[in-house]
């Protein structure tokens, strides 16, 4: 079952044409991950920073149609491969039904050098638990 949360459009986001400046969905799905990773004990970014994160390694994006300042989008996430230190992840954000953007990534586990490291018992079960089939 894939984990949502919603995100108003605020006129920070957005560029001189009123819509949504690209790299600030880059911004917004990584508050996505963030909100995924607070509701896990212990997971918390504020938590987890200290001596360890969790980087993008890679990113695809298609963006659909556009957002504007007031908007609400919907994200949903999804797991469609957990592995022992990284998982590719599967984002729609949809706003009203209508489809503005999908992206595919690939976050990694890692430790203070940087180095992937094993997710915690806690992380890889509500990974796992969010985990769906990819759709082509």
């Amino acid at each position: 079952m894939a984990f949502t949360h919603r995100q108003q459009v605020l006129f920070r986001h957005c560029d001189p044409a009123r819509i949504v400046f690209f790299p600030r969905y880059f911004e917004m799905l990584n508050d996505v991950v963030e909100a995924f990773f607070a509701a896990i004990p212990g997971e918390a970014f504020h938590e987890m920073h200290p001596d360890r994160g969790v980087p993008t390694a890679r990113i695809d994006t298609e963006f659909t149609a556009p957002s504007r300042h007031g908007d609400w989008l919907d994200f949903t996430l999804a797991f469609t491969r957990v592995g022992r230190s990284s998982v590719t992840t599967r984002f729609v954000c949809t706003c009203g039904g209508e489809t503005r953007l999908t992206a595919r990534s690939v976050l990694v586990h890692v430790g203070p050098d940087l180095r992937p490291m094993p997710w915690s018992d806690a992380a890889r079960g509500a990974l796992l638990a969010h985990q769906e089939e990819e759709i082509a």
